[in-house]
């Protein structure tokens, strides 16, 4: 007759067969995680890009009458090399002579006013010495005479402004230059300032290029050479004068402008340029996917992987960003840096390399 089995030694069954095939279970900060990892090498010595700009004047005046009146000349068209002094163009001079006229018959009407008060004056000073009027009577022909007198320097001087804006109503070229616009043709009416053409000044001429957002950083630093399309076999070296601290709204891009230290004699206004811009500390600098460089809030850094598997957060400096790749500063040649998916990643993860990307120069 088979024995039965008590039924507390069947529940404590499973507990004990469990602990017979009890395994280590491997902690998940233990795993070992696989990543893509680019090794660092110097950038090439011809890292360099190219901007189309063209020529521009540095200084460009709207030039106006300061009187207002009718045009009735204009003596330029657009295009023209005026020298200073040159004759542009001409107001109704009617308005302005009358002016003057109503200005000389003030200055006289004043003048001899002035004459019967200082006459006045010495009569009454002469009658107080010899106490025929009071003094107070006195004060007033001495105070008459005086006002008389600023009354007249009054009217000189607006005799002198009248005579000026009659001049003004020749214009004159301020400086050397060309014409690059004209704004009123003869027979417009024109408000004093208002503009009648635009003069560019030829003394001092710029290249101004557009640049793109990832080319802002470090523009400074490039070394800039300038090639005309009139010359292209000739190269004229270039100096980064001025760089817009804002974005153009519809382009995205930054108005820069170069200057020409040399600039050569053929050159003028409008013609097209190209802008070559090398990195001056290439040698120092790494070529990296732009994807292996992440920023925590601390500054652009990448994570490099040390021999023993354990990641280094490594501060860079980024000298300039393309689509895909940059060239950052602060890694030495031959270091292995993860090149994706550098978001997931912190300083306590171990790691193996499981694939080496290659960089296309």
């Amino acid at each position: 007759m088979p024995r039965r089995v008590s039924p507390a030694v069947l529940l404590a069954l499973p507990i004990l067969l469990g602990g017979c095939f009890d395994r280590p279970v491997a902690k998940v900060e233990d795993a070992v995680r696989p990543v893509q990892a680019v090794r660092v090498s110097p950038a090439p010595a011809s890292e360099s890009r190219s901007l189309s700009g063209v020529v521009r004047p540095r200084h460009e005046a709207d030039i106006g009458f300061r009187v207002g009146g009718r045009l009735i000349a204009r003596a330029v068209d657009a295009g023209a090399v005026v020298a200073a002094g040159t004759v542009l163009g001409q107001l109704d001079p009617a308005d302005l002579q009358l002016a003057v006229r109503s200005a000389e018959a003030d200055l006289a009407g004043a003048q001899a006013q002035a004459v019967q008060a200082r006459a006045d004056a010495a009569r009454s000073r002469t009658l107080l010495a010899q106490g025929w009027t009071a003094i107070s009577a006195d004060d007033a022909k001495q105070a008459a005479a005086r006002l008389a007198t600023q009354k007249v320097e009054a009217a000189k001087a607006a005799l002198a402004l009248a005579r000026n804006h009659l001049e003004d109503a020749v214009l004159r070229a301020p400086d050397a230059g060309v014409v690059t616009a004209v704004v009123a043709d003869p027979g417009t009416m024109l408000a004093a300032g208002q503009t009648v053409l635009r003069l560019a000044s030829l003394e001092a001429l710029e290249v101004e290029v557009q640049v793109p957002e990832a080319a802002v950083a470090g523009l400074a630093e490039e070394r800039a050479e300038v090639r005309f399309w009139a010359a292209p076999n000739e190269a004229s070296a270039a100096v980064l004068r001025e760089l817009s601290p804002t974005a153009d709204a519809k382009l995205r891009s930054y108005t820069a402008r170069y200057t020409l230290p040399r600039r050569p004699a053929w050159l003028t206004l409008g013609m097209t340029a190209t802008v070559r811009l090398t990195r001056g500390d290439a040698a120092d600098l790494a070529l990296l996917p732009s994807d292996a460089v992440t920023d925590r809030g601390m500054g652009p850094m990448v994570w490099v992987v040390e021999p023993s598997g354990r990641l280094e957060a490594r501060p860079v400096r980024v000298a300039a960003l393309r689509q895909e790749r940059a060239l950052v500063a602060g890694l030495r040649a031959g270091e292995m840096v993860v090149g994706l998916g550098v978001q997931k990643l912190d300083p306590a993860a171990k790691v193996r390399i499981a694939d080496i990307r290659v960089l296309a120069q």
